[in-house]
């Protein structure tokens, strides 16, 4: 392989996760236009999930690869930044614009790319965090998210309280100190990934059994399952 596509490849992927996300942040705010088959929202978080993929396969094409730069660590965060920060708080913010009868307290939104960034500053410049993470990972934050508004959808807005409620937390999360384990498979040994299997196939039960709001459910698994490991990480 030449060696400029080889050291390109991650990045290009990365590059990708950053497109996805600018274009869930498009559709969120066109969330009860129809394009195609689906509405704006519905794409929105299509396209979170298409940035997770993106997100998952260039950190596994590095290793790959090794094909590892300063500059590939850096545009990762930014990417995640934008797609797992900006996307979904903007999803959010349009969501409660929509059902709330209130404008301001929707822009509370606004905290979650905030935080976000505080967050993955924290991760960049912190070298123990290589097979945990300190706080929510902003992924995780993402896939959150898209579980509350499939909560909001399935069931009824909470009013703007119980959602101030939730962002505060959710930040609070992000910049924690608390160790979580990494979601990332370094091989696919039951043993060393078994609270990930068990996340991944709580996942699907919950998601077939709630809808998308399953998703929230999950990420509130990750946050009982890394307290019980705690001690052992």
């Amino acid at each position: 392989m030449p060696e400029s596509i080889k050291k390109n490849t991650p990045n290009t992927i990365t590059c990708l996760n950053l497109l996805a996300g600018c274009v869930s942040i498009f559709m969120a705010f066109n969330q009860t236009v129809v394009f195609g088959p689906f509405n704006g929202a519905v794409w929105a978080m299509i396209a979170i999930a298409a940035a997770a993929v993106f997100d998952f396969l260039d950190g596994a094409s590095a290793r790959l690869l090794h094909s590892y730069s300063s500059v590939g660590k850096d545009l990762d965060s930014l990417s995640d930044l934008v797609s797992f920060g900006v996307a979904p708080a903007m999803l959010i913010l349009n969501v409660m614009l929509l059902e709330g009868s209130h404008t301001w307290p929707a822009f509370a939104a606004l905290l979650i790319p905030v935080f976000g960034a505080i967050r993955l500053a924290k991760f960049n410049n912190d070298a123990e965090q290589t097979t945990y993470f300190k706080g929510l990972p902003i992924p995780a934050n993402a896939i959150f998210w898209i579980g509350v508004y499939g909560w909001i959808q399935s069931y009824a807005y909470p009013g703007w309280v119980v959602m101030w409620i939730l962002i505060a937390l959710m930040c609070a999360a992000m910049i924690g100190r608390f160790k979580m384990f990494s979601l990332k498979f370094s091989n696919f040994s039951l043993n060393e990934n078994f609270c990930r299997y068990v996340i991944i196939a709580a996942a699907v039960i919950f998601v077939v059994l709630y809808g998308l709001a399953g998703l929230a459910w999950t990420i509130l698994l990750y946050f009982l399952l890394s307290w019980l490991r705690r001690n052992r990480i």
